[in-house]
């Protein structure tokens, strides 16, 4: 038989069942407390009978204010303190009542009734009672305030989930536009074949993009994977001008990050440093582990004018702001994104974020 509050199941999951647990032993320790105190103080056993029905009465007195107490607890302020009060005195001057009529009966033996004792009574009575009472309402004020930090903490991830999707979706009709638009011009020039390879490397890509969620996370050889199913519908358009390389150490391939995060910047890359030059420019992937991070690069062989274009974030409103937020979201504060352009001609992309093998979990704290 499991000790109650002391197994799996959290103490305050039932808590009706907690209250009939705190209830019992509060009232009990007490009972114990004030009968050691009366041993050591010489007191005869007959005090122990008035000390029993006045721990009776008090356990019955409190059941009937958490009663009240339970009622009024979502109620207007001013509501809840007033009837509190309320109750409160006159739970005290029903138990002093009761404890004073013992008393008298038992130990008076039916003589006037003693008023100075009813006043004393009062004064042990309320400080019990408001013990009580003030136990009463910290506990429950307390877990009120622990199950609207739950539910905050879920609309925050909820919200959270929601803003990485629509991040991520953006990507997927900005990328889709560019490519329907290369296979469309195919067609118009009859280069069927072509075009039939585009559509069916097209549809590998959305296939394996699709397959993971909008808000997880890859290993970087997962993503890797991903660019070089982009890249291959790419090439069917610049073919030898579009010169791709990937330099991954295999130390970080389990290394994860959002989907789809470098896509867009190879894409930017083919837009602002491949496509405006005759020649083409080369595109280079690398990702290496630096102590407990991961360091991934994507640089090219532009004009070395690739901020500009790339910081008005394309032709669809998509691109480097994009990708910060995302981050945002994912690792907070604990990441780093860098552009510069390279020295003489080209441009760079630098992401740092940590090393992580398992995508976290997103949990009430």
């Amino acid at each position: 038989m499991a000790i109650p509050g002391f197994g799996n199941r959290p103490f305050f999951a039932d808590k009706s069942r907690a209250f009939w647990v705190l209830q019992t032993i509060g009232w009990s320790f007490y009972l114990m407390l004030r009968v050691a105190s009366g041993v050591g103080a010489g007191m005869s056993l007959s005090w122990v009978v008035p000390l029993l029905v006045s721990t009776a009465t008090g356990y019955s007195l409190t059941l009937m204010m958490g009663g009240i107490f339970r009622w009024i607890i979502g109620r207007r302020p001013v509501v809840t303190w007033g009837v509190s009060v309320i109750t409160f005195v006159i739970a005290v001057l029903i138990h002093s009542m009761v404890d004073a009529w013992v008393f008298n009966l038992l130990d008076r033996e039916g003589g006037a009734f003693n008023g100075a004792l009813f006043l004393s009574a009062i004064s042990l009575n309320a400080l019990l009672l408001g013990a009580w009472s003030a136990l009463y309402y910290g506990i429950n004020f307390y877990l009120i305030i622990e199950e609207q930090a739950d539910q905050l903490l879920k609309l925050e991830n909820q919200a959270t989930s929601a803003q990485l999707a629509m991040l991520r979706y953006q990507l997927n009709p900005h990328f889709l536009f560019n490519t329907l638009n290369s296979i469309s011009t195919l067609v118009l020039l009859k280069q069927t074949e072509r075009a039939n390879a585009m559509l069916s490397r097209l549809s590998s890509f959305l296939r394996y993009t699709l397959a993971n969620e909008a808000t997880a996370r890859v290993t970087i050889e997962q993503e890797v994977e991903t660019l070089k199913l982009y890249l291959d519908i790419e090439k069917m358009r610049f073919e030898d001008r579009l010169r791709p390389t990937f330099e991954i150490d295999s130390a970080v391939e389990g290394a994860r990050l959002p989907s789809m995060l470098l896509q867009p910047l190879v894409e930017n890359a083919i837009k602002y440093a491949v496509t405006p030059q005759e020649e083409g420019a080369e595109i280079a992937v690398a990702a290496r582990l630096a102590g407990d991070r991961v360091q991934i690069t994507v640089a090219d062989t532009g004009a070395g004018c690739g901020e500009q274009g790339i910081g008005a974030s394309g032709s669809t409103g998509v691109g480097l702001a994009n990708i910060r937020e995302r981050l945002q979201q994912a690792f907070g504060d604990d990441h780093r994104f860098e552009t510069k352009a390279m020295t003489g001609k080209g441009f760079q992309v630098l992401i740092d974020i940590p090393f992580q093998t398992e995508t976290p979990r997103l949990e009430a704290a």
